[in-house]
């Protein structure tokens, strides 16, 4: 398996800390507002991405935190009167809704930066003590050039930063001993959550959580770290240099990191008025087809949101649900039980389609790849399957759709609609077993139906029902 490092700028063949096993941090949202379709980009290529090494037998540890404190957050909750943990709670629960509609797996574990405070001031302490940061009036900088290697992740020349250190500049930039230095720790501010630290009140910079909480969690060294390619600079690389220069050894075997999502070739922004939350797509859109158009792209490349494309996507997912929708029904209605012979023959080539699939993964998880050869074994079953071919045949290729897509994080069973004759059917049942004083059964058909969307009320003029 190759993986494209964004340490190396090349495709680094894959081998893990520990053998059978993968530790990967894969950096969340800030939690202060919904999450828009641009955060769902590496939620859904990262999730993939653990998908695919759990179908490979690997144990995965997949760790992806909720920035919980940020100034984006404070000034939410200063806006509404409330306490700032109040915005985070409610954003991490709407977060983990959108996550679960676009089939994104938790994580095996979601760290809040605000329940890792302890571990920020350790590792914010032992800097100081190894002379790679110093206190100023509250404020704790990390001293950027005491790291030899700052810059290998983002390929930025640290005596070519001076002219560009706007880019990490923050608040009390001259106190600083060097305009480079970064932030971690801030003294409080009026009105701001707050810990109490050997430096005063106050709270972490950003860079120095998501370090805490990969090294709680994974360890001081990890197989992957992932996320949006706009966190090379200054984030990844400011972790890469604190983690290293307190922990003594490598960071990150990995770096990975997915391309920009732009809508209709623009860059997603609130004043021109493209930007999307993942709740407003989904409004538009079944959120398995925003998945589906997602892994449609190569992760690394740049991907254009647009309706024509998100619709084009739409088609393609419908022909591999109909696919597999057609496979159930000949399934039932197969006569054959056993395979046959020329059966067998034929499911040689799914077995070709499962290695050819892998072998797209495996190169730096092309998934847009992938997809191409799931529909390729799609049209092989739409031109070779019948109800003359045995049920063992039909669930054997209709299996291995099921399971590769699932890699993809596809569903490929559909819920049937009830049709209206079955919804009356067992009305009439339902009201016989009310008569028969069999109230047992009577409510385990409402419950039945409920189930299903229905939702019945009982009035004078009879029973009424309707769609949820």
């Amino acid at each position: 398996m190759k993986i494209y490092n964004t340490l190396t700028r090349q495709k680094d063949e894959f081998k893990p800390l520990e053998e059978g096993k993968v530790s990967m941090y894969v950096c969340g949202p800030t939690v202060y507002d919904y999450i828009h379709i641009g955060n769902a980009r590496p939620m859904i290529v990262f999730d993939t991405v653990r998908r695919y090494f759990e179908y490979k037998g690997y144990d995965v540890n997949f760790v992806s935190n909720f920035t919980d404190v940020d100034d984006k957050i404070i000034k939410k909750a200063i806006e509404g009167g409330i306490d700032a943990s109040v915005v985070s709670e409610k954003f991490i629960e709407e977060a983990k809704k959108d996550m679960t509609a676009l089939n994104v797996r938790e994580a095996t574990k979601h760290p809040k930066a605000t329940e890792e405070i302890d571990g920020m001031i350790e590792m914010i302490s032992t800097l100081i003590e190894k002379g790679h940061a110093y206190e100023k009036n509250g404020t704790v900088y990390f001293k950027t050039r005491s790291f030899e290697g700052y810059g290998k992740l983002s390929k930025k020349n640290i005596d070519d930063l001076e002219a560009g250190h706007r880019d990490i500049k923050v608040a009390g930039a001259d106190e600083k001993e060097d305009p480079l230095d970064f932030v971690l720790w801030k003294p409080k501010k009026e009105g701001e959550i707050s810990w109490s630290s050997p430096w005063g009140e106050g709270r972490p910079g950003w860079h120095i959580e998501c370090s805490v909480m990969s090294k709680k969690y994974l360890g001081d060294q990890i197989d992957i770290h992932a996320g949006g390619e706009d966190l090379i600079f200054p984030h990844h690389e400011n972790e890469i240099a604190q983690s290293e220069a307190a922990n003594g050894v490598e960071f990150a075997r990995y770096w990975m990191h997915n391309g920009f999502l732009n809508i209709d070739n623009q860059k997603m922004s609130k004043s021109k008025g493209n930007f999307f939350t993942v709740r407003e797509i989904g409004e538009k859109y079944p959120l398995q087809v925003i998945r589906f158009f997602m892994l449609s792209s190569h992760y690394r490349g740049p991907i254009n949101f647009s309706e024509e494309l998100v619709m084009a996507a739409k088609t393609g997912l419908d022909r591999i649900l109909t696919a597999v929708s057609n496979l159930e029904y000949l399934y039932d209605n197969a006569k054959l039980e056993n395979i046959t012979d020329e059966e067998k023959a034929t499911l040689e080539e799914f077995v070709e389609f499962s290695n050819r699939f892998d072998t797209a993964m495996e190169d730096d998880f092309n998934t847009a790849d992938a997809i191409s050869i799931v529909f390729e074994m799609v049209r092989v079953a739409n031109a070779k399957v019948t109800s003359d071919n045995s049920k063992e045949f039909i669930e054997s290729v209709k299996g291995t759709i099921d399971v590769l897509c699932d890699v993809l994080g596809i569903e490929t069973k559909v819920e049937k609609e009830i049709l209206a004759e079955d919804i009356e059917r067992l009305i009439e049942e339902r009201q016989a077993a009310r008569k028969e004083k069999n109230f047992a059964r009577a409510d385990e058909i409402r419950n039945e139906l409920l189930e299903k969307g229905i939702i019945l009320e009982d009035t004078r003029e009879g029973v009424k029902w309707k769609r949820a």
